[in-house]
């Protein structure tokens, strides 16, 4: 019979220093935010970009194919890379309609988080370091923070209208640098980027060998007229590159996690990196079997939903710009796509306790702009989705107006 043990450790179960050190503010907000509302407070959420918590449905096409497959027992394991016909249908649309160059590979994720991560841990090894924008979407740093990876801030510049600063990038690079990340249409800016100024990022990763990861998830949320989307692996025939999308914006769908990644560029340089990939995805078996088959249909569908869709956010930006405009203190660069805005409020020096102290005196949830690594000495930032109807905008954005008045009391 074996012995009892009485002598029991009082020591805690250690977590990982990495994984202690990841942040995610778009959520983390909705903590307090969750606690005034079980108080009873009413709260306005303006944070999250989930177009289903509001007046948006999904796609009638993704929900129709998905009906279809759970109908036809499309429930086991599907390939690891993706589904053969919605791999085909990605690759197609992506040489067809957004002009990829070079297409070595794809494939399907669970979400494309999903793809984000896999693609940055297939590519680094400790001492590397990464270029992310400043303000950045977390994804990119809280991969980076949990793999030990140093991540380097590239500005986007504010009076250009969060242009990326090139001669900032170049100056962050060294023999270190593997990556860079590019996010167009931008999230948290809303900005949509110029040819020229892609091209001078394609320009640095050939000179210095990296790898662009070009987050192109709002590709087709663009929202003036005179803008238009320009996909940096139609731009080059010689520049590495890993296009992340997916069908949870356009689509409506973020809960149904489907995102996707192209890979393009000399097939020489990238084959070693693309099997690479190819075993991480082995590895963790599969994205979702069922909601994969959706992926054909809604590339290749009508695309009936986008007009009301765009519509709806025009409104609902112009709306905000106009509220934003009126307020003392308050500016903002109106943004061309995507579905967020990115509000400047002068003279505060720490936005998150700024945007706290909002939520607290007004229920009223934004994101600081310093959950998106933005900081700056003379200013502070949040960042609102145009996503609400626009009742619900103008009665926050009248409740920011009453804060700003009380606070400068």
């Amino acid at each position: 019979m074996t012995e009892s043990v009485s002598n029991y450790s009082n020591e805690i179960i250690t977590p990982s220093r990495n994984a202690s050190n990841i942040r995610y503010a778009i959520r983390e907000v909705t903590v307090l935010a969750r606690q005034l509302q079980q108080a009873g407070r009413r709260i306005l959420y303006l944070n999250i970009g989930d177009p289903n918590v509001f007046d948006f449905d999904i796609a009638d096409d993704a929900k129709n194919a998905v009906l279809w497959a759970l109908n036809n027992r499309k429930c086991g394991y599907a390939p690891s890379e993706g589904l053969p016909e919605a791999l085909q249908t990605i690759e197609r649309d992506a040489a067809q309609r957004l002009h990829f160059r070079n297409i070595v590979g794809s494939y399907t994720g669970n979400g494309g988080s999903e793809c984000i991560d896999i693609a940055l841990t297939s590519l680094l090894n400790p001492g590397d370091n990464v270029l992310l924008p400043s303000p950045t979407y977390p994804i990119y740093a809280s991969i980076l923070t949990r793999l030990g990876i140093e991540a380097r801030y590239y500005r986007l510049d504010e009076s250009d209208g969060w242009q990326p600063d090139t001669a900032h990038i170049e100056s962050l690079t060294d023999a270190h640098t593997r990556a860079i990340v590019v996010i167009n249409p931008n999230n948290p800016t809303g900005a949509v980027y110029g040819r020229d100024v892609l091209m001078r990022i394609i320009d640095i990763a050939n000179r210095h060998n990296l790898l662009i990861m070009c987050d192109e998830i709002y590709e087709r949320l663009v929202l003036d007229d005179s803008k238009k989307h320009i996909s940096m692996a139609s731009l080059s025939d010689d520049a590495c590159i890993v296009t992340f999308n997916g069908l949870g914006k356009t689509y409506l769908a973020p809960g149904i996690r489907i995102g996707w990644a192209v890979l393009t560029g000399p097939k020489k340089r990238m084959e070693a990196y693309y099997e690479t990939i190819c075993h991480m995805l082995r590895a963790r078996l599969c994205a979702s079997h069922p909601f994969q088959y959706a992926i054909k249909p809604c590339l290749e569908g009508s695309q009936s939903h986008l007009p009301g869709l765009l519509e709806k956010l025009r409104r609902r930006r112009d709306l905000c710009m106009s509220k934003i405009a009126a307020i003392p203190g308050l500016s903002c660069q109106a943004p061309q796509g995507s579905f967020y805005a990115l509000v400047r409020v002068e003279g505060i020096q720490n936005d998150a306790e700024w945007c706290k102290s909002l939520l607290m005196s007004k229920g009223v949830v934004v994101v600081p702009g310093s959950g998106f690594e933005l900081y700056s000495s003379d200013a502070g930032y949040f960042r609102i989705v145009l996503l609400p109807d626009e009742n619900t905008l103008a009665e926050a954005f009248d409740k920011i107006a009453e804060f700003v008045q009380e606070t400068k009391r």
